[in-house]
């Protein structure tokens, strides 16, 4: 499975317009490609954040898609976005449980390694970090996506509600340290969204 995320910044006032923009006509032409396999919405109103991610069975699939987004994408995030940075991972990891999401709150942690060490990253949160995260309440999704040329990655964690996402601080935070200090990876950004739609299908 492959993924590509598109995270814009703008005015706050004016997020409601681009996400009804990309909850009907985005959603729309999603859904039309082929290969598609779902996609999320999260948001930060505060700060005027927009985090779009779609899931593609498929590279070809994804680059594709690509075609069609790059022409559409600007007038349906106008006019709220002034920047717009679109990236491109492979999924490594993805986890879901039957818990609710929608209304719940993501958790990112952008990280750097050594492109050689993408399958230490992989194993490491697969086989030590997965576990760990099962046994924190209200989680119910978690995904590793990488892009190994580049040696980037995004550690994603869903919550049912935003107070298990306020609750699980502390815990994350174990995880994490322990974690990508097993894989010599870095955290250089950390982040957190008000799921607004999620609907990525299981892998």
């Amino acid at each position: 499975m492959f993924v590509r995320t598109v995270y814009a910044t703008g005015d706050p006032a004016r997020l409601d317009s681009a996400l009804r923009a990309l909850n009907g006509q985005g959603h729309d032409l999603l859904e039309e490609r082929p290969g598609y396999r779902g996609a999320g919405v999260f948001v930060d109103r505060e700060l005027g954040t927009l985090l779009t991610v779609s899931w593609w069975e498929s590279e070809e699939a994804q680059a594709n898609s690509d075609e069609v987004m790059r022409e559409r994408r600007p007038a349906l995030l106008e006019p709220f976005a002034a920047s717009v940075a679109v990236e491109h991972y492979r999924v490594a990891v993805f986890h879901a449980l039957p818990r609710p999401v929608v209304g719940g709150g993501l958790r990112v942690a952008r990280l750097e390694f050594d492109p050689r060490d993408a399958d230490l990253l992989a194993d490491t949160f697969h086989a030590s970090a997965l576990p760990r995260l099962e046994t924190v309440p209200g989680l119910a999704r978690t995904a590793l996506l990488l892009d190994h040329d580049r040696g980037r990655g995004i550690a994603g964690t869903v919550f049912t509600d935003q107070h298990a996402l306020a609750s699980s601080r502390a815990a994350l935070s174990a995880i994490r340290q322990s974690g990508t200090a097993k894989a010599r990876a870095t955290v250089v950004a950390l982040e957190e969204f008000e799921v607004v739609h999620a609907d990525a299908h299981t892998l």
